[in-house]
């Protein structure tokens, strides 16, 4: 397979090309910075930074990859009765910067966290930019979950998500979801499988397939998400456009195409 490179994205590192990658755990480089130019290299050619605080950055690109496909989400029926029955509203981009803070407070007090303050800095830097991206779960004015990824083109790259009340991040997760499929992306980089990605629905692919697939996505137009939604809708109202769960396949929110967001 002929796999072509992003032209549209530089940096100003000579990254090694993750094809030629020989090790399947998929380090990739140690070094470079976390600048907003190099970021957006790395994630529009596979790879993404993880590291622990005081380590240098490693870049990692693993084979294989867990993608998951929003047309094939799976959400649980307790998820949707939660999403019915809660009362919550889901937003993008509303306060991305508390959205980070949390998933690394959530991490720091459970297993470890990766994301440190200079992360914290790189990638709300790269949110004023429009490249990365957060989605909110809120119950009346209170933040109760979340997620954020990177966004280029039509590639969406999950980095971490938080819950402070069950099923909390599962909805910004469905929430995703639905973004995802009303923009036509074609998937979202999960970057390693597990058990509950898998659950969802996830799959896994080789890293030449991964990064086939890539070139095409990033380069493609996209659209301004938080256009989609202007402002906080009802959690209930994400329902009418599953596939699944809506059987007559109604897209009901509105869509505006933009060059870029």
């Amino acid at each position: 397979m002929t796999v072509k490179q992003p032209n549209n994205y530089a940096c100003a590192y000579n990254f090694p090309n993750p094809l030629f990658c020989q090790n399947n755990d998929g380090l990739i480089a140690i070094g470079a910075d976390l600048s907003v130019n190099t970021l957006r290299y790395a994630y529009a050619h596979g790879m993404f930074p993880w590291f622990n605080h005081g380590d240098p950055i490693m870049w990692w690109s693993p084979n294989p990859r867990c993608i998951i496909y929003p047309h094939t989400f799976k959400p649980s029926k307790t998820l949707i009765r939660k999403l019915k029955n809660s009362g919550w509203t889901v937003s993008v981009n509303a306060d991305f910067l508390s959205v980070i803070q949390n998933c690394c407070n959530t991490r720091a007090h459970s297993q470890g966290t990766w994301i440190s303050d200079e992360m914290i800095n790189a990638y709300y830097a790269l949110h004023k930019q429009g490249d990365a991206i957060s989605v909110e779960v809120w119950d009346h004015d209170t933040l109760i979950g979340g997620l954020y990824g990177v966004k280029l083109g039509q590639a969406f790259f999950g980095e971490s998500m938080f819950h402070h009340v069950t099923d909390a991040s599962k909805a910004a997760f469905f929430a995703l979801m639905v973004l995802c499929r009303l923009s036509n992306f074609a998937w979202v980089d999960c970057q390693l499988p597990n058990t509950h990605l898998l659950s969802l629905g996830a799959s896994v692919i080789g890293r030449e397939q991964f990064l086939h697939e890539l070139a095409r996505q990033v380069s493609q137009n996209s659209c301004v998400w938080s256009m989609i939604f202007a402002q906080k809708i009802q959690a209930k109202d994400l329902l009418l456009n599953c596939p699944i769960v809506n059987k007559n396949n109604c897209l009901t929110l509105n869509l505006s195409t933009r060059p870029k967001g």
